[in-house]
């Protein structure tokens, strides 16, 4: 599993040419915490360990620290068409050709206000729209939202990631209950036993998944 966020190719891989690639599937994971390594990126970890037990790829990137800003609307995306936002001063580009190149990609978020944090949104707002000016880049991706939560509110938080995939034409993947994980202090979804079974069953059946459309 690599941590990070560096220089991607645009080139993208078409999932209508599935059995005629070679290299391995991979999943991107996204911490949108504000934290990095707190409960977040425990729960995607956790999802992580039972997709590389299948020979899938991971990667975590987190957003903690990172100057990552929202929409303008300005449209410039839907009149370049080039894959990528017009403003180049955050890792948002970088990020997206990370999502291009991925099979399968996982959100991540703590609840903040009942709802994802503001980077986590500002990512979704960004990528989703161009992606959207782009012939629906994340058509046929699998998608996965994880949400780390003190007490309340991770359903809406859970909705927010879930309408971008949608939205996205994204296969979405379940497990045994709504992917999310209870604790407060770094470390503290870790005595969530529920949480981190969720979270080992999400990997389960995402790595089934992309197995599945790779047939």
């Amino acid at each position: 599993m690599k941590d990070g966020v560096e220089g991607c190719s645009q080139a993208s891989w078409n999932p209508e040419r599935r059995g005629k690639r070679e290299d391995r599937m991979k999943v991107l994971g996204i911490n949108g915490s504000a934290r990095n390594d707190g409960n977040t990126a425990l729960l995607i970890r956790e999802a992580f360990k039972q997709l590389s037990a299948e020979g899938i790829e991971t990667e975590l990137v987190q957003l903690a620290g990172k100057p990552v800003r929202g929409c303008t609307a300005c449209g410039s995306c839907y009149q370049r068409k080039d894959r990528r936002c017009v403003i180049t001063t955050d890792p948002v580009n970088e990020i997206i050709g990370k999502m291009e190149q991925a099979d399968g990609i996982i959100l991540g978020s703590p609840t903040y206000f009942a709802d994802v944090s503001a980077e986590m949104k500002a990512l979704i707002d960004r990528a989703g729209y161009v992606g959207r000016a782009n012939e629906s880049m994340w058509r046929r991706k699998v998608g996965a939202g994880v949400v780390a939560v003190r007490r309340c509110g991770a359903i809406h938080a859970f909705d927010t990631i879930n309408h971008f995939f949608l939205i996205s034409e994204m296969i979405v993947v379940g497990s045994s209950y709504w992917n999310m994980g209870f604790g407060r202090e770094p470390g503290g979804v870790t005595s969530d036993d529920e949480g981190i079974d969720t979270m080992r069953t999400l990997g389960h059946n995402m790595a089934w998944l992309l197995k599945k459309l790779e047939e």
